[in-house]
């Protein structure tokens, strides 16, 4: 969601009312709770027009929308359990709602990230990456900017070789958070951890604590480092970053740097960066890529890496939020 979007959700939910917003907020992720009360926070006055326009916009939309049926995980189940039976059943029904079967989780993502991490402190590397698997990638790296640089890479090493989790392991995180997280015999080997995961939370560790994990993990599997580093954030990813991380960004580039750089940029990523500038800057670098020649491709990998520097250093001091995955990113 932009800000455009976040601004007419707050709109909207101070249009209905304390009773009626609270029921709304229930039904929401612990991130969008916090960023619908910020924007809330910071709204003052609102134009009579705007708020009839949100209105106006949200009726079009629910009328659209029907409820077809009032449960729809039960639905899933018997529908599943009527055409497969009872055994094949359980194995797709556990892999499609496994993620609303393991409620205990939610308690942690209400957490504050040095709360979580006091609670984890003292437990071992692999319990502690088998729980901030479960949560989002930023608060797990919040988590682990709170650990000792030692702890930070046996967690991270151990994230990055997890292939899933066990029934027995979720037992064992039963007891050690005391109800936090949820197990059971039936239930099936979760697909969290791994490389990917690993990048994702490393990338908003910041640089230098990025630095110094892959040096760790480089010493101990330098394939296991470089897969990593594959699924970082690249220069690709610059797309998924919001138009006020663009323009922040663009704000520190070179003109030279950045034209040499998107000769190897997808059209959709120099799209991103034409719609942040103005008309006249837009044509100029549209009419200096056309005009330049072939480029050596190790000079645009060379600039692309400077701008990741760049990127880094913006994330670094909270302006960019780094993700090589997921849906919503914002700055």
């Amino acid at each position: 969601m932009d800000d455009e979007g976040l601004e007419d959700a707050a709109i909207l939910l101070m249009s209905l009312g304390e009773e009626e917003a609270a029921e709304v907020f229930k039904h929401l992720a612990p991130k969008e709770v916090q960023r619908l009360g910020e924007t809330i926070a910071k709204m003052k006055a609102v134009p009579r027009e705007r708020v009839d326009t949100i209105l106006e916009k949200f009726t079009e939309v629910a009328e659209r929308e029907h409820i077809l049926v009032p449960d729809t995980d039960e639905y899933v189940k018997s529908v599943l359990r009527k055409a497969l039976g009872e055994d094949k059943a359980a194995l797709l029904i556990d892999r499609i709602l496994q993620g609303s079967d393991v409620t205990g989780i939610e308690s942690l993502k209400w957490m504050d990230a040095s709360s979580v991490a006091e609670l984890l402190r003292h437990e071992h590397p692999q319990i502690v990456a088998a729980i901030l698997v479960h949560l989002e990638f930023d608060q797990a790296a919040e988590v682990l900017k709170q650990f000792t640089e030692r702890q930070r890479n046996e967690v991270l090493v151990r994230i990055a070789t997890l292939d899933g989790i066990q029934p027995a392991a979720l037992k064992d995180l039963n007891e050690v958070m005391s109800k936090v997280l949820a197990g059971g015999d039936r239930m099936k080997k979760s697909t969290l951890g791994g490389v990917k995961a690993a990048a994702e939370i490393l990338n908003m560790l910041g640089s230098s604590v990025e630095t110094s994990v892959l040096d760790f993990v480089r010493e101990a599997d330098n394939e296991l480092a470089q897969k990593i580093m594959d699924n970082m954030f690249t220069f690709d990813d610059l797309e998924k970053i919001d138009d006020k991380g663009i323009q922040a960004l663009l704000r520190e580039v070179q003109s030279e740097s950045l034209i040499v750089a998107l000769k190897g940029a997808t059209p959709g990523l120099r799209e991103k960066i034409f719609k942040n500038m103005s008309t006249r800057a837009a044509e100029t670098l549209r009419e200096d890529l056309e005009s330049r020649g072939p480029v050596r491709l190790s000079e645009v990998e060379a600039e692309q890496k400077e701008m990741l520097k760049t990127v880094r250093r913006l994330a670094d001091e909270g302006q960019i939020m780094l993700s090589s995955g997921g849906d919503e990113q914002f700055v």
